[in-house]
């Protein structure tokens, strides 16, 4: 596969990134649970395959997602040759504390879990969930601290991973941040990162587009999985969905493929994370990737619209 660039770094990642936030075992989220043995499974799949790039972080399963992928590499004798791994630094999540001291702490856990000693690609993680924004901002805080680790060499390249758009804005206009993470706000159901990946790209900041299939819904369908963007959904919320499902089955594909595809065709968008629980999903998204799509499918997609709004505004955020 292809390499891209993130951000004027010398790491090249592949157009696909598997997320491993399922493979902590998060049901709260999910709806779903998952044991050691199929996430071990899962990740010597990926690292079998021709997809370069892991994405996970300090908060995910309470720290199992990271415990898992460490193991994976212990059992590989080190990360692939060419590998890149990201990860995040989170609040501490008893108290919300997100401050310089905490972005050290955070880091050290990570890398005590993954078996190593730096990552490729750290990111602050979901400063809207902290205590208090000033301590991330403020002068000698959180930001700073990522910064400094990147300095140190304990990373080779630094982003801003979170949801609330009107938070990251800011965040991101007064820092040369390497990369980004937005997740549901841009797929085919919602375009609330629209203008924000116009933004990222023009100063040639990496956009890593997350969650493509809305939580899971695109993927699994509305029958299976009446959840949209980790929430159970009702009627309304379903409607779109099925709206899409429907434009799908007219023209006798999947709409997983779909899905997919409208990040990978983005010029925007350095890599698209897809969130993976079972060997078999990694198959799936590489086959998927080059499925061929018909001009005209896309084009009554875009007569049936997109919201705007942010997915999660009422979402009950729960990490397990």
């Amino acid at each position: 596969m292809d390499k891209r660039r993130i951000g004027n770094t010398g790491l090249g990642v592949t157009n696909i990134c598997f997320g491993t936030s399922g493979l902590g075992n998060m049901p709260d989220t999910y709806g779903y649970e998952v044991d050691e043995g199929r996430a071990r499974a899962t990740l010597q799949a990926v690292f079998d395959g021709p997809v370069n790039f892991l994405d996970t972080s300090n908060n995910y399963g309470f720290g199992r997602s990271e415990a898992r992928i460490g193991d994976a590499i212990r059992e590989r004798g080190g990360l692939p040759d060419g590998f890149v791994l990201s990860t995040k630094i989170d609040r501490d999540m008893e108290t919300g504390r997100l401050d310089a001291d905490r972005v050290r702490q955070s880091l050290e856990e990570s890398l005590e879990r993954l078996g190593l000693d730096r990552v490729q690609l750290l990111h602050l993680h979901d400063p809207e969930h902290a205590r208090d924004l000033g301590e991330i901002t403020a002068t000698g805080g959180a930001v700073e601290a990522l910064f400094r680790l990147k300095e140190e060499g304990l990373a080779d390249a630094v982003g801003l991973a979170m949801g609330r758009i009107d938070v990251m804005f800011p965040l991101l206009r007064a820092n040369p941040f390497d990369a980004i993470i937005s997740h549901n706000r841009y797929s085919l159901l919602n375009r609330a990162a629209d203008e924000i990946f116009t933004h990222a790209h023009g100063r040639g900041i990496a956009v890593l587009n997350a969650a493509p299939y809305a939580g899971g819904v695109l993927a699994k369908g509305s029958a299976v999985m009446p959840r949209v963007t980790y929430q159970p959904a009702g009627e309304a919320e379903l409607a779109p969905v099925r709206a899409l499902e429907a434009v799908c089955a007219q023209n006798g594909i999947a709409p997983g493929p779909v899905a997919l595809q409208f990040s990978l065709r983005d010029p925007r968008i350095t890599s698209t994370i897809v969130g993976v629980s079972t060997p078999e999903r990694v198959s799936q998204t590489l086959d998927w990737a080059l499925r061929d799509i018909p001009a005209e499918v896309w084009e009554q997609l875009d007569d049936l619209g997109y919201s705007t709004e942010d997915p999660e505004a009422n979402r009950d955020y729960r990490p397990g």
